[in-house]
């Protein structure tokens, strides 16, 4: 684990140490301890009492590695503070940055809820379609049957005509027959006076 540490020289001895003021939680966070403590390091006696070094300490706290903490610093100072982006800076991209979540999960809620209503309006849609194809598939066979019923229909008027028709030739036959029957009578009724001149 990594820690930002300061040497110390302790006692007559002058036995390093070095004092933990700091811990790496992630790549890019860090945390202040709450507490002092100093470890006492070989390694720390090679460089200058108060300069700041980055420590690596193994599980059971024993000291891995010590470095100098001058271009981790630097490197800080010219991605942060040079650019002027201070803690309140941070702080105020740190909210407009949970604004714009807000506002992504307020859209994406309503983007959401645009999709159930275009799928309910789908599925209506699609209903509808459904009901108009019985309905064609209704009219397609009332028209059939419209279709069969007026063949039907001019079947019966011509045959109706052609009964009118055999009607009216039977009429002019019993006409024909009925004066042909009156001349038939009224020769025979001429015939008879002729034959009996004294009656």
């Amino acid at each position: 684990m990594l820690y930002l540490a300061q040497v110390q020289k302790k006692g007559l001895l002058g036995k390093s140490g070095l004092q933990l003021l700091a811990r790496q939680k992630s790549e890019n966070a860090w945390a202040i301890l709450p507490e002092e403590e100093t470890i006492l390091a070989a390694e720390a006696s090679s460089f200058s009492e108060g300069l700041f070094v980055l420590v690596e300490l193994g599980v059971s706290r024993q000291v891995l590695t010590v470095n100098d903490a001058k271009e981790w610093l630097l490197d800080i100072v010219q991605k942060f503070l040079v650019n002027g982006i201070t803690p309140a800076f941070l702080q105020q991209e740190t909210e407009r940055a949970e604004q714009w979540r807000q506002s992504l999960t307020l859209q994406s809620q309503e983007l959401d809820r645009r999709a159930l209503e275009l799928e309910a309006r789908k599925e209506q849609i699609q209903a509808m379609e459904e009901k108009l194809k019985r309905e064609k598939r209704v009219m397609d066979t009332l028209s059939s049957q419209r279709q069969a019923l007026t063949l039907q229909s001019q079947e019966l008027d011509r045959r109706a005509l052609e009964l009118e028709a055999h009607k009216e030739q039977i009429q002019a036959m019993e006409e024909k027959l009925k004066r042909e029957r009156r001349a038939m009578d009224s020769s025979s009724s001429q015939h008879k006076s002729q034959s009996n001149p004294a009656s």
